[in-house]
């Protein structure tokens, strides 16, 4: 398996709210750094199982397909299906409401077929889960 990245972040939000935001694929693209485009290819009780994504961030350029597991309002997690330039990725977001607000936290895993060295691919790593909690949050806030 794979080395992760995890980070967590406070918002000010039910974890209903908040996953409401993480279930919204399709609106990804005016939130999070990269994802140009989502195509929810098929739901689950409500939900995306299966997604197509178009991502083009610096060099990396990709279209991958991924598959969620949704455990309530409290996590999500997915697996890649495909992807043309990712050979692996897994991800969860867990949900601990504490108050008013709610921690997020953000765990993920990357393989890419380029090769890499280790410290580089988890600062990658790093800046992906940073940025997709600070746009996370952002999202919430505005929807909210």
């Amino acid at each position: 398996m794979a080395d992760q990245t995890e980070s967590s972040i406070e918002i000010d939000a039910s974890p209903e709210a908040i996953m409401g935001v993480i279930a919204d694929l399709p609106a990804y693209p005016e939130w999070s750094d990269g994802i140009t485009r989502v195509t929810v290819l098929e739901e689950r009780e409500g939900r995306p199982y299966r997604a197509e994504f178009h991502l083009e961030s610096g060099p990396i350029r990709d279209t991958y397909v991924l598959e969620y597991d949704w455990d309530g309002d409290r996590s999500v997690s997915w697996h890649l299906v495909s992807g043309e330039m990712l050979t692996h990725m897994d991800g969860t977001y867990r949900l601990d409401p504490a108050g008013d607000s709610t921690t997020v936290r953000y765990r993920l895993a990357v393989d890419v077929k380029i090769p890499m060295i280790g410290m580089i691919k988890r600062k990658a790593e790093r800046v992906i889960v940073d940025t997709a909690l600070k746009g996370l949050k952002r999202r919430v806030a505005s929807v909210g």
